[in-house]
């Protein structure tokens, strides 16, 4: 067995212990849930637990829970948050666990209630809508309405491992959404159990509505704050028209980014993707498909566009040539295409085998993305710390990614600064934090110098509102006294 998993071992049963103890002075409690839950929906072992104390992001102060709630139902959700709201228990709600900003990171003495197990999904051909529960896989759903001649567009790079409550906890976006839209387009209606238990129903399947207040988009995208989401209608389309890729390999990053601001003023690609040099070796590290390692910039994208003419294949081929593309083409068939797509998808895991990564999602709008890309690639020299930057560079979500040691104290202390840097840089563009990963804990310091000191007040009127004792995700979004979660300035404790 590797050091490392030695000392998770370690760090588990000293968790664990923290856990019988929780067990002789709250045993009472949990069992009271117990006998309002099936046997097969409740745990409360340390190790089947510890996979569900942090999400991807990998907080370290992520706590040990008292249990682990597996619903199948929204009666079990009901039930878990009546319990919770009567005993004030902390519940901090998961998806698959994909998340990138610590929104689902365990706190000691609460439950994490995970949403995996609620699988179901009715598709209606007539009115070109999906019921969905939460736990099922965004690429179930794209399967599963293709298979009844439609198509669900939200695309994430990681469609075949995150599930579509979390999609909607944090209102995702996609390597389409540049003209397709993110996911609150296409949530119609919304299921919730709230923080006392109750459960509402908000919009359905029609597409206007417009009685009373905008209560759907509100949900969307607060990140299991001020609801758990328990069912979603979603809106479809016809079968995705097929698509055409453009490739385009550029010496500096610059000339990428111009020839991208040209793109996006000129036509709506349905993709319009960048890699830089450090995710574009990566990739051919793992696909060893012959990508033009010595390139600065990889642009990747997409036309649905059915007109014989083909003009916006025409318009991005002229743009990536204006803009010194050294070599620029039209992949030759479907297939080659797709790879190149795939290429795009698969590089955040790529380049996380470099190291342990911190994940952001900063975004601007489209005319400053040239800025933030040279001041990332500034802040990672003045650091001296690997940053790979890939984007759904159509409508300015960047993903700069951090690499660094975990066993090296100052490269972390580097790469942590780094990372501060970075939304610091993207407010100054004035741009955004968070474009589809959410605030979580890890981007909480921040969020005050993006939305202001009134926002962040109202933002709280609403928290409490919709949930006084504050049980629902504490420490994600909103600060909480005593909850774990990173909340300093450098993005860690």
């Amino acid at each position: 067995m590797s050091h490392a998993a030695n000392v998770q071992d370690a760090e588990l049963q000293d968790l664990a212990s923290g856990v019988t103890d929780q067990k002789d002075t709250s045993g009472r409690i949990i069992d009271e849930l117990a006998r309002v839950l099936p046997p097969e929906a409740l745990t409360t072992d340390p190790v089947a637990m510890g996979p569900y104390r942090q999400d991807r992001a990998f907080d370290p102060d992520a706590g040990m829970p008292m249990a682990v709630v597996l619903p199948l139902t929204t009666e079990h959700v009901k039930a878990t948050m009546q319990w919770a709201a009567k005993h004030r228990i902390p519940v901090v709600p998961r998806g698959a666990g994909t998340g990138l900003s610590g929104g689902a990171t365990a706190v000691s003495n609460g439950i994490v209630l995970s949403t995996e197990r609620m699988r179901n999904i009715t598709v209606d051909t007539v009115t070109r809508t999906a019921v969905v529960q939460p736990g099922l896989l965004n690429a179930e759903v794209k399967a599963a309405t293709a298979q009844a001649g439609l198509w669900y567009p939200p695309d994430p790079a990681s469609y075949e491992i995150c599930t579509i409550g979390g999609n909607a906890a944090t209102n995702a976006g996609g390597l389409c959404c540049v003209k397709y839209g993110v996911t609150s387009d296409y949530i119609l209606g919304m299921e919730v159990v709230t923080a006392d238990g109750r459960v509402v129903r908000l919009g359905g399947p029609r597409l206007k509505d417009v009685a009373g207040l905008s209560m759907l988009k509100l949900f969307v995208g607060s990140e299991g704050t001020l609801g758990i989401i328990t069912e979603l209608t979603l809106r479809l389309l016809p079968t995705a028209p097929p698509a055409r890729t453009v490739v385009g390999w550029f010496a500096s990053s610059g000339e990428a980014a111009a020839a991208i601001l040209e793109i996006a003023s000129s036509v709506r690609p349905s993709m319009l993707e960048y890699m830089d040099a450090t995710s574009i070796n990566a990739v051919e590290d793992v696909l060893d498909m012959g990508l033009h390692r010595q390139a600065s910039a990889l642009v990747v994208a997409r036309s649905d566009d059915q007109s014989p003419s083909g003009t916006e294949i025409t318009t991005m081929l002229e743009a990536f040539r204006r803009h010194g593309a050294f070599e620029a083409f039209e992949a030759s068939n479907e297939q080659e295409g797709e790879r190149f797509a795939h290429a795009r998808r698969i590089a955040i895991p790529s380049v996380e085998r470099l190291g342990t990564l911190l994940l952001e999602d900063v975004g601007v709008a489209i005319p400053r993305l040239g800025e933030l890309i040279l001041g990332v690639e500034k802040i990672a020299e003045a650091r001296d710390v690997v940053i790979a930057f890939i984007a759904h560079a159509g409508d300015g979500n960047t993903h700069p990614l951090i690499v660094f040691n975990p066993d090296d104290a100052d490269m972390k202390e580097r790469a942590y600064l780094a990372y501060g840097e970075i939304m610091d840089l993207a407010i100054e563009l004035g741009g955004t934090i968070t474009g589809e990963h959410g605030v979580g804990r890890l981007k909480r310091p921040w969020l005050v110098d993006q939305i202001g000191e009134d926002l962040l007040e109202i933002s709280h009127n609403v928290k409490r509102a919709l949930d006084p004792a504050g049980i629902l995700n504490p420490g994600a979004v909103f600060a909480a006294a005593g909850t774990a979660g990173a909340a300093t300035r450098t993005g860690h404790s």
